[in-house]
């Protein structure tokens, strides 16, 4: 029986989400089953790059213009200087041959790790499916704690 990870993806900050799927594609890579489950802001490294048009409210057209569009305009934690600090991490990602987030998650979902929006979240955001990239499950609370509870590594990022 393979062992099980969980990571939770609560924040929006790109290290943060590289982090977490370096952590998820090392797992799988172990044979381990892996579930990210993402809520709040690390929903946003979800987002499709382009504009979805669909049919929300004026407090959720807000909640779109503010959050970030996908995985490729993620700012930092630390020194974001005003987007310049991602395009540094970026450019020496590169320049290492380590792989972008966007690879990132492809990798992870080629090994089967388990994308896992919180659909709450969505409805408190006002997130729907079809804004979020394709190859992704929905679940709630509930689901993640059922996988979490079998896990022999459970992560909070």
């Amino acid at each position: 029986m393979a062992e099980k990870s969980t990571i939770v993806l609560f924040s929006g900050d790109l290290d943060k989400a590289i982090a977490a799927f370096i952590i998820a594609n090392g797992a799988a890579a172990y044979d381990h089953e892996v579930t990210i489950f993402f809520t709040f802001w690390g929903l946003n490294t979800l987002r499709k790059d382009e504009i979805v048009k669909t049919n929300k409210g004026l407090l959720e057209k807000a909640f779109g213009w503010m959050m970030p569009r996908g995985a490729k305009r993620l700012g930092l934690s630390k020194m974001n200087f005003a987007g310049l600090g991602p395009q540094m991490i970026k450019h020496v990602m590169k320049k290492n041959n380590a792989l972008s987030l966007p690879q990132l998650i492809e990798l992870a979902q080629e090994q089967g790790v388990r994308l896992v929006a919180c659909t709450m979240t969505m409805d408190l955001l006002g997130l729907k499916q079809e804004e979020l990239i394709d190859g992704l499950e929905y679940a709630g609370v509930a689901a993640y704690l059922g996988d979490a509870s079998n896990g022999k590594v459970n992560l909070f990022i």
